[in-house]
Order: C-alpha cells, then structure tokens, then sequence
C-alpha cells in the first residue's frame, strides 16, 4: 500500500481550517454597531449602558491602552432565519494567536444583566437557540482596551522594555480624558450569522481525531485506521455545500469515534479552570473585570452542559464580585447549589510562598476557608496552587492545620535543570507532617484538552504501573476566559475512545480521593519544593518587600498591642480594621505582586497601599500601647514596648516596663592603619580606610569570624542580563564577571556609627555600621540612591568557617541546604531565600545574617592553601531589570541587615526577631505584664490576638523553632477558665489532645518546629 501519510493529514489540516471551521457560521448580515469611549477608570455599567453612543463601523480602531469602551449592538433575526439558531460573531481587534492577555469584553442585556464574555478563542453570542423571524434585539459590550505587555509567540525577543505597564497617564495626571494615547485595537467583525450545529459537530469530530492521530506512534495500525476513516469523511464532504454534506461525513466518522479505549488507558479527571493572576501584566482593578468575563462565561456553559465542572480558587476575587458585581456573583450562589461551581483552594489569594511570612500564610488559610465556609457552607480539603515559584517546607503542617488533605501544583515542571521523579507523591513537611499531592503531567494549568494535552499527560506521567489517573485543569486563563465549548465537546468524545486516555469531568475532591485509594503508598518528597527557575523574584521590587515585611510585623504588634489593652485596659478590639487590613496585605502576597514581576503600575500602587497600611496600623498600636502606658510621668519616663518574643534589654517578651538607662552604640575609636575600630567587650570589628571589615573578632570565643585575607560587608555589582524572564530570573553566569566596590568616597566617624560613603556609575551608597553594648550583632543601615541598569547588587561576607550547610529561616521553622554543588540538584540552588536570617556554623561557633527585607542569598565555600575553609554568604541586595517594569528598584532606598557573630540558631532566631520588631517608647510609668509568656527559649510566641468570633476569648499561637523536642508551660498574664488546642480557623481539634490547666498554667509538648494553636477563655 501506498504511504499516503502526510498528504492525507496535511489535507485534514487545510480543510479543517480554511473550509469547515468559517462555515459553522454560514449566512451572515452586518449588525448595527455604535460605542463611547471612556478614557479614564471603568464607569459602572449603568453609566456605560447609558452613554452617548455614536455609530461605528468595522475596521474602526479603538482603544487607546487602558481605556474602556462600550460598544451597543443592535440587530432584526431575517425572516427566513426563523427556526435556526442565530449568534452573533464578534471579534474586537482580538490577535491570532493569544487566548487571552489582550482586549477583553463582557457583554450585557440592555437591563444591565451580564451575559457571557468575549475573548480571542470566545467570540460568539447566543441571540436566539430557535430565532423568531423579525425580532429586534440590542446588547452592550464592555470593551477593555489592555495592552499586549508582552508576546509570548513572538518571533523574536518577547521581553522587550516597554511603557505599555506605566501606570495609566490620567492617573498620573499628565493626560487628560480623551489624551490618553494612540488606540490600538481595530474592530474586526460585527455580524449576525446561522449557527450550523451539524458543521460545529464535525469539526469537532475531526478535531479530536486529528488531535489523537498525531500523538499516535506513525506505524500504528489505531492511527493509520483513522486517517483512512478521515480520509473517507472529508471525500464525503462537498466544499460547496458543507451543511448539506457535513451530516454523511459524521456518519463515516462514527466508527472511528465509537471505539472503545483499552482497559488499562490512563484515566484523566478533567476540570475546568481559568487562572486569573490577581494583578501581573494588569493593575488589580482589571482583575475584578477578568474575573467577571470569566464567571460570566462558565456559568452561561453550565446551563448547557450540566456535566460541567469549574474550580476558581481565590476567594478574594469571588469577594470582589460579591461587592462590585453582585449579579454575577448571584450565578456563582446558583452554580455552586448545583454542584457545577466548585469552591477549590482554601486559599485567600494565590501567594508566593517563598516570602510570605508564616502567620502570613496563616492568615490566607484562615480568610480563604472560612469565605467559602460562610458563602457556601463549603469546608475545601484541597490547596490549589498551581502558579507560584516554589513552596517552603513548612507548608504540609499548615495544610493539616486548616484542615486540608491535598495539594495541587503544575509550577516544578518549569524546572531548568531537573526534573522533580514524581507526579503523585507524598510531600513530608518540616515537622513531619505529609500531605498527598500531585503535579498535573500536562504541566499546564491552561489545558485546552487537545490531543496534545491528552498525549503529553499520558507518556509524561511518571508514575506509571502503580499508578494510572492524573488532573487536567482547562481552560484559557488571565482574560482568556476560560473553559470554551469545543473544549467540552472535547471531553464528550475522549470520554471512552481507543487509543486515548479516559476523560471524565469531575473535581479535585473526587480526582484525590479516586488518586489515594489507588496509590496510598505513593513516594515520599522530603523538605521543601525548590523551583530551578525565577530565583530573581527573591529580590525584585525591594520597596514592594519591604513593605510586605513591615506590613506583616505591625500587624504582629497592632493585634498583640490591641489583645493586651483590651483585656487590661477595657479599650475595644478593633476586629474590623484588622479584618480588613490582613485582607489587604494577604492580596499583595499575590504571586506576582510581592516577587516583583509586575508591571509598574501594579508596584507603584502596592507601594502606596503599604504606606496607608503603616498608617492605620501605626496609628492602631498608639492607641492601645496609650491606654497600657498609664498616665505620663511628670519627670519624662517612658515605657518601653518590646513586641518580639524574646526579652531584651530588661524587657519582657511581649510586655513592656519603664526603662532610665537604655544601651547604647559603642564609639568608634581609631585603631592602627587608618582604621576604625568598634569594640564592646564581646565583639571587636575593625574597619579599614576603604570602608571595608577587616576583623570581625569574637572576645568570649577568642576567634576571628573571617577568613584570613578576606574583607566583609564587600559590595558587589554583577551583570544581571537573563536569558529572558528578566524581573524572575538571575541566571548562574551571572557570577562570571564581578565588580568589588572597594573605594569609598568617604570613611568617617559620626556620633556612634562608622560612615561609609561609596560611588559607583550613577550610584550611591551610604552605609553606617553601628554597634550596641551588650551586642554580638554589628547593624549596617544602608541607604542607596540606584541608578544602575540589569546589576544586582550583593553584600558578602566570607567567614573562617567550614559550614557543610547554610540554615535559613523559612515560616515557622528553618531548612538547611548544602554549600556545596556535589550534584544538580545542590548546583541548581545558587540562589536561595532566607526570611529574617541566615545561620551558618561549625561544631561550636557559628555566625549569622539577619536583615530586615532581604530574601534572596547564597553561599558558596572554598577550600584555601592553608587548608582552612573559607564560606562565604552573601545578600542579594537589589536588582534592576528591564521588563516588564523598565525602572525596577530606580530610585532611593534605606534598609538594613547585621552580622551576628558567636551565633548558634537559638541566637539568629532571636535576632532576626529583635532586628524586625524594634522597641516602641511612649510616655507613661506602667508595667504591662506579658498577656502570654513561655519558658523554653525554642519555643517561640508568634501571634497573640482574640478570637475572630467576636467571643473575647485570647489566641496564642507558638512553634518549636530550633528544631529539637519542647517541654514548656504557657503562661496567661489574665485569669482563664479553659484552654483548647486548635486549628488555624481558632476550631477545637477534633482528633487534638485535651489541654490540662494546672496552677503554673498549660502544659505543652511539641515535636520539632510543630505548631501550636491554643485558645484561652477569660474567666468571666
């Protein structure tokens, strides 16, 4: 027989496309097209329905970045359409080959009730299922003008610098309404048109046999089957006449459709998704407009495919719908009673979790179960994250705490160096806590359930023999508007057909639950989930970070301050601007928003919301810490506040007390050489004339912390040109070139720092290193005006140390990683984050790093000729990419960071703490006696706060921190009547041990790094 091979599948390809897909829409007439353009912010759509509407024509332009505009169709069914089903066609000026990322529309009735969206893959509307011949009907398109930021298919380099993200000109009022620039869409096509089901069937038909042809092996006889059996469909089918032939070529398609898949084919729970990034390439208000396109969308497909499942996992965007669009919200209510709607995720909002702090991430648990808990009555089981750019290792325990049994993630599959050994797996956290998980082999969250995504899911399933089901989410995403109906159809004919995997619709619960019935014993995964990619976002955005940091902190200090005045001074707890604030923070930990990867306008706006959150939580903590001050004291005194855990300076842990002499900075005195020496009596720092450390030397320990040779707080500059992803990634060749900042401006005393002033290019960088009495931490408060472009900044400080491993806080607890790169897995993590500190040791003596907005280090160690070992660590300090924000980090920035030396972990905990939450003074002669204290120096008070029930009962949450096993005592500076162990949503446990009170107060025992949640109930 003759290989007809390519000639048949490449007629299958031009015929599907060019002939059969343009004819589901035969007959057509131009509609009647107006609109009005808004330049400005979006208008309620009342106001957009009623606007002053001129006529337009296709090929109009329209849409200059940003703006919106509302187009009215209106239309008259022709007579001799009666009977058939009628849709409008519709293409804004949507690009070929995006699904979404571009123009957008939502369509409404002329009441204002929305209908469904329109996207590139999405542009039809049902006018009439059965038209009435002569019936008039209008509709109103919100049109929203984005800018393509960037062109994932391009041809060329598609993370080129733009403006496109500024933040839009009239916000910045350097443009008027109607100034806003050049419009860059073109309205394309605006007609009336028959909707021909059977020729729709038939591309479906053969889309799917097409798709499943070519993920076949080229000799099988399954595949050469269907392409003779296509081959005889598309002879069937006249070019001239494709309605009246299109139901003879289903016809001989049938048999090839109906062929039952083996019984060992790979089982795939397909459900529908659309991931909306919460902001990215768009400003946040846009994201609430995403978000109503797509529920639009899905919802309209449920009532037609009552099969039809559909997962959206931030509960911040269905809280924006209830607010701003509650009659889209209202078809969500609808949809979940159906059981259509799936409430999914248990997350607020899908944040990064390599920077999030642990109460942080608390918090997004917390607020994102119990909306779905008091929307829907729903309690989800499953964290859904599909996105973010890796997960620390405390994560499992969280999961358990809020009650959650599974975790979804696709992002690992991005790795770029290895690939992670397991698609469904045991994931064993810090603490030993394992929660089941699964990576979609599709490594996609955007499926589309093509024959591709089928194909590729199937061989790349690596679980294969013990194992044989895995999810698919589908659904176009950001603005695409998720779920289409040929992808449904797709399902329809994958259900059971040889040669593919089994498709079915259904959810995440039924997909794990079916998942661990047939795989209890699935692999283990051991500590945290490293993404070999992205590592730039550790530092990206400084000011963002930071105000994620100090956010976080001030929180701690506003609910502990606000407990404590409550239940001593009768001040009211303020529950609602708490709420309310938590929920802004916990937004901001999007995962594109505080690792630095979005567009300017994005940053500069989360910039500003960081003040306003310092502001009202400020202004929170005077007030309390006023009414535990007690009246002011005639002579000046002052109370001092000391919200960390640890005491300090005579001052209780999470308490405060009049104090007349507090420590101060040691004086730098000059020493030989030009230096300048600080000197405590237990450290000893000597810098040089270039600014530079020389000596950093422990007086108790009688060592030097540095290597013999080698200078600390050395600035250092590098290249940072990625191969692309330029605000994600820092490549490893960028340690192939460097630039030691070793001449300094100027070297002087002033009051009790040491000032260190250095020029390099368009930069400046001031520095004032300082030293306390009584310290073992040098503070190095840093101040740079940042002028460079693609640099990274570093500071390094190479000790005398050989340190097998660097210790690195995380949430709750701390990892340890490798200094060397003995294998790929250890070479791939050369940039690694820290939270509040990085510790590094020998049997004996360590050293720490703690910072108070830093995330990004490394450390590397090398052997030197007098056979000691010299490991250095170093903080990623600032970077300035190019895209997608072209001035990244430019401007002024203050932050700080210390070495702590003759430090075990014990030591860097309770510095990185102290570092972050500086003591507060305000005038008064009180003593206000800890609300709860411990007395085990591991066992570390995290937040302490009441209830959220509004009940007046105290929350203490606590954790083992160093790693080892805990005995303790929770003291409660209140009386209480009872205690309970809880879980994060503040729940008895059910499966939890009772919690026994004795005179000394709650006994606990805790495994290591385990988190505890207990919760007082005043006597009343």
């Amino acid at each position: 027989m003759h290989d007809d091979r390519t000639l048949t599948e490449r007629r299958l390809a031009r015929v599907l496309d060019q002939r059969l897909r343009p004819a589901v829409h035969t007959r057509s007439v131009p509609l009647e097209v107006s609109a009005h353009h808004i330049s400005g912010e979006p208008v309620p759509v009342a106001e957009g329905i009623s606007g002053p509407y001129e006529p337009i024509g296709t090929g109009a332009y329209w849409g200059p970045a940003w703006s919106t505009s509302w187009f009215r169709i209106r239309g008259t069914v022709p007579a001799d359409w009666a009977g058939r089903r009628v849709e409008a066609v519709l293409d804004l000026g949507f690009g070929a080959t995006h699904p979404g990322f571009s123009a957008e529309g939502l369509v409404h009735r002329a009441d204002g009730t929305p209908v469904k969206a329109l996207n590139p893959r999405n542009t039809w509307l049902l006018i009439a299922e059965q038209a009435v011949g002569g019936e008039e009907f209008e509709y109103h398109i919100e049109a929203a003008a984005n800018p393509l930021i960037f062109d994932f298919d391009a041809a060329g380099d598609p993370f080129v610098p733009t403006r496109a993200g500024d933040v839009a000109p009239w916000l910045r009022g350097e443009a008027p309404a109607g100034a806003a620039g050049e419009p860059l869409y073109r309205l394309t096509r605006t007609d009336l048109a028959v909707f021909d089901r059977t020729v729709w069937e038939l591309v479906q038909d053969l889309d799917v046999l097409s798709g499943l042809m070519h993920q076949l092996p080229e000799d099988s006889t399954r595949r050469s089957a269907i392409r003779h059996t296509v081959s005889g469909a598309l002879d069937a089918i006249d070019l001239q006449d494709i309605g009246g032939t299109a139901g003879r070529a289903r016809e001989l398609l049938a048999p090839a459709l109906s062929a039952p898949a083996h019984a060992s084919a790979h089982r795939i729970s397909a459900v529908g998704h659309a991931h909306i990034d919460t902001a990215w390439l768009w400003p946040v208000r846009e994201t609430v407009r995403k978000a109503a396109r797509t529920v639009s969308n899905v919802t309209a497909l449920m009532d037609d495919h009552p099969g039809f499942r559909f997962v959206m996992p931030q509960a911040q965007q269905l809280a924006w719908l209830k607010k701003q669009r509650p009659e889209v919200y209202a078809r969500v209510l609808e949809k979940v009673r159906t059981g259509q709607f799936l409430p999914t995720g248990s997350l607020w909002v899908e944040p990064d979790t390599n920077l999030s702090g642990g109460e942080s991430l608390v918090r997004q648990f917390v607020h994102g179960k119990r909306f779905y808990l008091e929307e829907f009555g729903v309690e989800t089981r499953d964290m859904w994250l599909p996105d973010t750019f890796g997960y620390n290792a405390a994560l499992p325990q969280l999961m358990k705490l809020a009650g959650i049994d599974w975790f979804l993630t696709q992002k690992i599959s991005w790795n770029a160096t290895n690939a992670f050994p397991h698609h469904t797996f045991w994931w064993e956290g810090i603490d030993g806590s394992r929660i089941f998980s699964h990576f979609p082999p599709v490594d996609s969250y955007n499926g589309d359930l093509s024959g591709a995504d089928i194909g590729h899911t199937e061989r790349n399933f690596r679980d294969k023999g013990p194992a044989g089901r895995s999810l698919v989410p589908f659904g176009y995403g950001d603005g695409g508007g998720g779920p289409t109906r040929e992808m449904l159809a797709r399902a329809d004919r994958l259900a059971d057909l040889e040669g593919s995997a089994r498709v079915e619709m259904e959810g995440p619960a039924e997909f794990f639950t079916k998942a661990h019935e047939e795989y209890p014993d699935a692999p283990v995964w051991v500590g945290e989930l490293y993404l070999e990619l992205h590592r730039g976002t550790l530092t990206s955005q400084l000011a963002t970070k930071q105000g994620n940091r100090r956010s976080e902190h001030l929180l701690r200090e506003a609910e502990l301050w606000s407990a404590t005045a409550a239940l001593r001074a009768g001040e009211p707890y303020p529950y609602e601007a708490l709420d309310r604030v938590w929920k802004t923070v916990l937004l901001h930990q999007f995962h594109d928003i505080l690792p630095g990867s979005s567009i300017a306008w994005v940053h500069r706006e989360t910039e500003q919301t960081y003040r306003e959150v310092a502001r009202e939580l400020g202004a929170i903590i005077d007030t309390a810490q006023r009414a535990l001050a007690g009246p002011p004291d005639p002579e000046g005194g002052q109370v001092v506040f000391n919200a960390a855990p640890h005491g300090r300076d005579g001052i209780p842990a999470l308490g405060a007390m009049p104090r007349t002499t507090p420590l101060r900075a040691v004086p730098a005195t000059p020493g030989p050489d030009g230096s300048l020496v600080l000197d405590n009596d237990l450290v000893r720092i000597t810098v040089d004339r270039r600014g530079l450390i020389t000596s950093a030397y422990d007086l108790t320990a009688g060592r030097e912390a540095l290597a013999p040779g080698a200078v600390a707080n050395l600035l250092q500059l590098h290249q940072d040109f990625p191969n692309q992803w330029d605000a994600w990634d820092v490549d490893a060749f960028y340690r192939n070139t460097v630039q030691d900042l070793t001449e300094a401006d100027e070297v002087t005393r002033h009051g009790d720092s040491i000032e260190v002033v250095r020029t390099v290019n368009r930069s400046r960088v001031r520095q004032s290193l300082s030293l306390r009495e009584g310290a073992r931490r040098l503070d190095i408060d840093t101040t740079v005006d940042w002028r460079e472009r693609e640099k990274i900044l570093k500071a390094a400080f190479p000790f005398d140390l050989r340190a097998g491993h660097s210790t690195s806080e995380i949430p709750f607890g701390h990892v340890q990683r490798p200094t060397h790169s003995n294998t790929s897995w250890d070479a791939a993590r050369f940039e690694i984050c820290a939270h509040r500190f990085l510790h590094l040791a020998e049997p004996g003596w360590g050293a720490a790093l703690v910072n108070d907005s830093t995330y990004g280090h490394d450390v590397t160690h090398d052997v030197r000729p007098d056979g000691g070992t010299t490991t250095t660590a170093r903080l990623s300090l600032l970077r300035a990419p190019l895209f997608p924000d072209p001035d990244t980090d430019q401007g002024e920035h203050r932050f700080r960071y210390g070495l702590v030396i003759g430090a075990d972990i014990g030591d860097a905990v309770r510095e990185g703490y102290c570092f972050n939450l500086a003591e507060r003074t305000v005038a008064g002669t009180a003593v206000v006696a800890p609300l709860a204290e411990v007395d085990h120096s591991g066992v570390v008070i995290e937040a302490v706060k009441l209830a959220d029930d509004c009940s007046g009962d105290v929350i203490v949450r606590l954790y083992e921190s160093l790693g080892g096993r805990a005995t303790t005592i929770l003291r409660a500076g209140f009386p209480f009547a009872a205690a309970a162990m809880t879980d994060l949503l503040e729940r008895p446990l059910a499966d939890g041990p009772g919690l026994p009170v004795t005179a000394d107060g709650v006994p606990l025992e805790l495994r290591p790094f385990q988190i505890v949640t207990v919760r007082l109930s005043p006597c009343a």
